[in-house]
């Protein structure tokens, strides 16, 4: 029995560790040694609360005291006030940007209100280190209700009846892909965790395996059981660091407890992990890609039939599910399939993970029901736009999806809702973009990532992409025609119908958004070789007006002498000579110098 009469949990994910929360927890450590209260106070690192704007986040418990940008300074006073009398710190509470209140309780806050946390239900309330916590809430319940309770084909039924789809992006329903694999017969059949999660500001799938990782291995065992496999893969980035780590502690302790191996809780079911390491290609999130890639080939896909569940790894029946999926597998099994469709939608029951990022107050990593809406993500959760500032688009799905605006804020968050209205929803990346952000930059910048990721097997993807990504980059240049404009809807099409996997079929999505929604802002790039969002550094000019006052500061940090001008006189920028840097602009202290 545990004599601990409080426990300090803090946030261990990699968000926070970069802010010096392994240093925190250290200096806990230290100061409660130093007041005597080793015995009756439990430190733990967690994985990510979520709330990543605000982090380090360390809470207390029993009290449930959530202390936000938490430094290690902080911990003396948080031991002596908080640990030794019993008073809260309020310099270290949340404040409400709106109300003002300060709130000490994480459940009161606006960006938790709304969540409801399914896959993220153990990351920042257990020690990813202790396989003990993760059976204490649960843990390998559900694995053992199968093994020894229900038949394989009562799992696949059970799932089927949940309706639980594919979290990785695509949708397809997971009960279904088990049944295809498990009526494929074969001496060998594997499961496979799609671990390679490579669009640009998501952290979904890297946040469960670093706070969470068992709710992953014991998902994977059950699915071996139910389709009739006895081997596990983990496929993930090898510039996860910190998941690989504590996955492979899971898949350990797991091993050592008799949760994984041979003869799995005396049942006569043998199942075993591997985690095998990818070189950050995003090609390999798609699933053939990722087998051949496993397989020591090049990541490249193949055009399916077959499919990996008939034949996959080494040719024999796989079963291929992304890490969120897996997440929500063990609570569907203990809760049933009827509690799971009480979440969400309809057609999309359950939840989503949502990488929250952009320009946005509220950055962090959010869990919602499915059937919520982007307003409500947007303005309740994420706590609005930055600075005030006008919100301008979301992009969905990342580099694979497109940009919603405000007439979409109260479209309700599921798959086909997404498609209808030309994004999808990806893996969970959600990136805010307000006033200040060029569209047709947006869309070079993801065309570049796409481009760039290009396995170049297939023609329209390797070339089409390079193709399209240099008429947006004529366009942010200021060089584009209207002519240009038709030709990169003909060629976006023409790369959406005829590459070859998911990665080109998807590729031009954020162009046709940007274009159908925002075309008179890439008809001024053209026409008036003016950038509105004021963004593209080709199309602007600094100019100094009135407010001048001639102190020279521009002219001293102007790295190419474009600003002449004497003093006490107004000054003026050469613009041949100006590169446009924003030095002048930066530094002025009269505002006198505006970006047009």
């Amino acid at each position: 029995m545990s004599n601990y009469t409080m426990h300090i949990l803090i946030c261990g994910g990699t968000g926070c560790i970069s802010a010096e929360s392994d240093i925190i927890a250290d200096e806990f450590t230290k100061e409660l040694a130093r007041v005597g209260m080793t015995e009756e106070v439990q430190v733990l690192k967690t994985g990510c609360f979520g709330f990543c704007e605000k982090g380090p986040i360390v809470k207390v418990l029993p009290d449930s005291t959530f202390y936000v940008e938490v430094t290690p300074d902080d911990v003396e006073e948080l031991v002596n006030e908080h640990v030794v009398k019993g008073r809260v710190v309020d310099r270290l509470l949340f404040i409400d940007p709106s109300s003002k209140e300060t709130i000490e309780d994480s459940k009161h806050m606006d960006f938790y209100k709304k969540q409801q946390r399914v896959a993220l239900r153990n990351c920042g309330f257990v020690d990813p280190h202790n396989i003990d916590e993760y059976i204490a809430r649960d843990g390998y319940q559900a694995l053992g209700q199968s093994i020894l309770e229900m038949s394989q084909l009562e799992v696949i039924e059970l799932m089927e009846d949940a309706n639980l789809r594919g979290r990785g992006g695509g949708g397809f329903p997971a009960g279904l892909k088990w049944r295809f694999t498990y009526n494929n017969e074969s001496d060998q059949k594997y499961v496979i965790c799609n671990a390679d999660e490579g669009d640009p500001g998501a952290f979904m799938d890297r946040s469960i395996l670093e706070g969470d990782p068992h709710s992953v291995v014991e998902a994977m065992a059950i699915c071996g059981y139910a389709i009739g496999a006895d081997k596990g893969l983990v496929y993930i980035r090898a510039e996860y660091p910190l998941a690989i780590e504590r996955l492979q502690l899971a898949i350990d302790s797991a091993r050592e407890y008799g949760l994984l191996g041979d003869d799995i809780m005396g049942s006569g079911f043998n199942f075993d992990i591997e985690v095998k390491f990818g070189a950050g290609a995003f090609v390999c999130g798609e699933e053939t890609a990722l087998i051949h890639s496993m397989e020591g080939q090049r990541g490249e896909p193949t055009t399916k039939p077959p499919f990996p569940a008939e034949s996959g790894f080494w040719g024999k029946p796989t079963c291929v599910n992304n890490v969120e999926t897996l997440a929500n597998v063990p609570v569907i099994l203990l809760k049933g399939a009827d509690w799971f469709k009480t979440i969400g939608t309809e057609k999309s029951p359950g939840t989503k993970v949502f990488a929250l990022a952009g320009k946005i107050n509220n950055v962090g990593l959010i869990e919602v029901p499915m059937g919520t809406t982007l307003r409500e993500v947007i303005y309740d959760i994420g706590g609005g736009i930055k600075d005030g500032k006008e919100f301008k688009a979301v992009q969905t799905g990342g580099p694979s999806g497109g940009c919603l605006t405000a007439k979409d804020l109260d479209t309700p968050i599921d798959f086909d809702n997404l498609l209808e209205k030309g994004s999808m929803m990806g893996s969970g990346g959600m990136i805010v973009m307000d006033e200040d952000d060029c569209m047709p930059a947006v869309a070079r910048f993801y065309l570049e990532f796409t481009q760039e990721e290009s396995c170049g097997k297939c023609t329209p993807c390797r070339i089409g992409t390079t193709r399209l990504f240099e008429l947006l980059d004529k366009i942010t240049q200021g060089k584009g025609t209207m002519e240009d404009l038709e030709l990169m809807k003909e060629l976006s099409h023409v790369i959406t119908d005829t590459s070859l996997c998911g990665l080109g079929q998807t590729a031009s999505n954020p162009v046709l958004s940007t274009l159908d929604i925002f075309w008179d802002e890439y008809v001024a790039h053209v026409t008036d070789k003016k950038c509105p969002a004021g963004q593209c550094t080709a199309l602007l000019e600094y100019k100094i007006t009135d407010a001048c006052t001639g102190c020279t500061l521009c002219t001293r940090v102007c790295p190419t002498d474009a600003i002449d001008g004497k003093l006490k006189e107004l000054h003026v920028i050469d613009q041949e000579k100006c590169i446009k840097c924003g030095a002048c602009m930066d530094r002025c202290k009269f505002k006198a110098i505006i970006r047009e």
